[in-house]
């Protein structure tokens, strides 16, 4: 096992039981967590954004990233919270652009690329804010804090996820072949993709035989194998399309926050796809 490799392992070993506790007590604990992944995500954005010369309003877009996980909590949580935003979103909204454009009429000369500086800080709140926060709906819909049931929801996509990207870095590197992505990911295969859905697909009987049941969740294993097909494969592409922003910059990792994984991004671009996809499909089932 290589260096980064035992790297990799020592950090999951910690963080895998960490964040299952975190997820079964839910709550403002949860959210808090979402918050902090939220804004390092952002961070990491606005640095890569920085390497070809597009200055972010980091502190309006921090302060956003931060707030946008704590308004779906308390939506989904209080109903005179899930009230009031329902009202209330698109003047949000429309507040937050408007206040991004005055920014940008104040501080940014035209040659600072005020244009990029606005499209990149609303998108880095949309992508690595807005996104995981569907995390918190999953686990709040129907489910209480202290919850086995809201917590194996969640750690569905979660674990389907970290099985694909083993699964798929372990059967390109054994098979090897066509490159998936070779301009974005060269080290990715088509062979290492098809290990991935692979490896995803057999989550699905761990968790209908197994966790769910245990739970109090009914899940069919069709139903299953499909939700874990399609999340398996949104979370390629979710991964192909960080890659794509780095490539474009020129960077390696987003960070190197996280020992063996790199940065927040790195690790999450996965999910980014994976949770508001999870979130669709256990509507559609019923589940949330």
């Amino acid at each position: 096992m290589d260096a980064n490799m035992t790297r990799r392992v020592g950090f999951a070993a910690v963080a895998i039981p960490l964040a299952l506790g975190v997820v079964w007590f839910g709550g403002w604990p949860l959210a808090a967590l979402v918050s902090l992944i939220a804004a390092l995500g952002v961070r990491e954005l606005y640095d890569i954004a920085a390497h070809q010369g597009i200055a972010a309003f980091r502190r309006t877009g921090m302060l956003a990233a931060v707030a946008a996980p704590l308004a779906v909590h308390a939506a989904t949580t209080r109903p005179e919270a899930a009230a009031w935003l329902a009202g209330s979103w698109m003047y949000l909204g429309a507040g937050f652009v408007l206040w991004l454009l005055a920014q940008a009429l104040v501080e940014r000369a035209p040659s600072a690329r005020p244009l990029g500086a606005v499209a990149v800080t609303a998108f880095g709140v949309a992508y690595a804010a807005l996104l995981p926060a569907f995390l918190l709906g999953i686990r709040h819909a129907r489910w209480p804090e202290r919850s086995w049931a809201g917590a194996a929801l969640v750690f569905f996509p979660l674990v389907v996820t970290w099985i694909c990207d083993t699964a798929a870095m372990f059967g390109g590197r054994a098979i090897g072949g066509a490159k998936l992505a070779p301009t974005i990911s060269p080290g990715k295969t088509r062979a290492g993709g098809l290990a991935g859905l692979v490896g995803g697909a057999l989550v699905a009987p761990l968790f209908v035989y197994a966790v769910f049941p245990a739970t109090g969740i009914s899940l069919a294993l069709l139903p299953a194998v499909g939700t874990a097909l399609v999340l398996a494969t949104l979370g390629q592409l979710g991964d192909l399309a960080e890659s794509l922003f780095k490539r474009e910059a020129g960077v390696k990792d987003s960070s190197a926050l996280i020992p063996g994984h790199g940065g927040v991004l790195d690790r999450f671009d996965s999910l980014y796809f994976v949770l508001p996809a999870a979130a669709v499909c256990y509507r559609l089932l019923g589940l949330v």
